[in-house]
């Protein structure tokens, strides 16, 4: 039977998807002052968009709090993986404030996901995980990972809990893993080309939280 919800949800979350894209290739400014036109960068945000925000009331059924917390995430980690696309940045003004709002949500009992028992250990992790793959990153260069990811990871462990912020950034790494070796494969990059790792670890952390149980 059609749930009507959740495709009601589907079709505005492509919609904000088309138009994160839209700001993505305006804000924050370009150094040339150019708009990138509609390009391949605009379905992946359609299609993240769409059936993440789709997922949220599937995962938290019933509980409408949740659903509002998780669409509010979904929506800001769909704009955040539009820039990251298009500019391989994730703004400090959206990773920032994401941070101490996790911890308030879940401090207060509203996340299911991170109760306020597991809150301490969320805390934690939350801390290590982002400190730890910042000194393994280092021996590779200041662009082996980026800022905006560990800062990313913060909200995601505090929102998500520890096992599916592991969870998370192991599935963003092997699907990055598959991503490089089919475009290293087709010749479209080389070894020697950056590749931003938030966009598949924003897609890692949505699997995590929106489909593992």
């Amino acid at each position: 039977m059609l749930n009507l919800p959740v495709v009601a949800l589907a079709v505005v979350g492509a919609l904000w998807g088309f138009v994160a894209d839209r700001i993505a290739a305006r804000w924050p400014a370009h150094e040339d002052g150019s708009v990138r036109a509609v390009d391949w960068r605009t379905p992946v945000s359609v299609v993240v968009g769409g059936i993440a925000l789709a997922l949220v009331p599937v995962r938290f059924e019933g509980d409408v709090v949740a659903c509002l917390i998780f669409g509010v995430y979904v929506v800001a980690l769909t704009l955040l993986l539009a820039t990251d696309l298009d500019q391989r940045l994730l703004p400090n003004e959206i990773t920032l404030p994401a941070i101490p709002l996790a911890f308030l949500v879940s401090a207060l009992g509203l996340n299911p996901l991170v109760p306020p028992g597991v809150l301490p250990i969320a805390v934690v992790v939350a801390i290590l995980v982002p400190g730890g793959l910042w000194l393994l990153a280092r021996p590779f260069g200041a662009g082996a990972i980026g800022q905006g990811d560990l800062k990313l990871l913060v909200s995601v462990g505090l929102l998500a809990g520890p096992l599916r912020m592991f969870s998370g950034v192991v599935y963003g790494a092997l699907l990055a893993g598959v991503v490089i070796i089919v475009l290293l494969a087709l010749r479209r990059i080389t070894l020697k080309t950056f590749i931003p790792f938030g966009p598949f670890l924003i897609i890692g952390a949505l699997w995590a939280v929106l489909v593992l149980r």
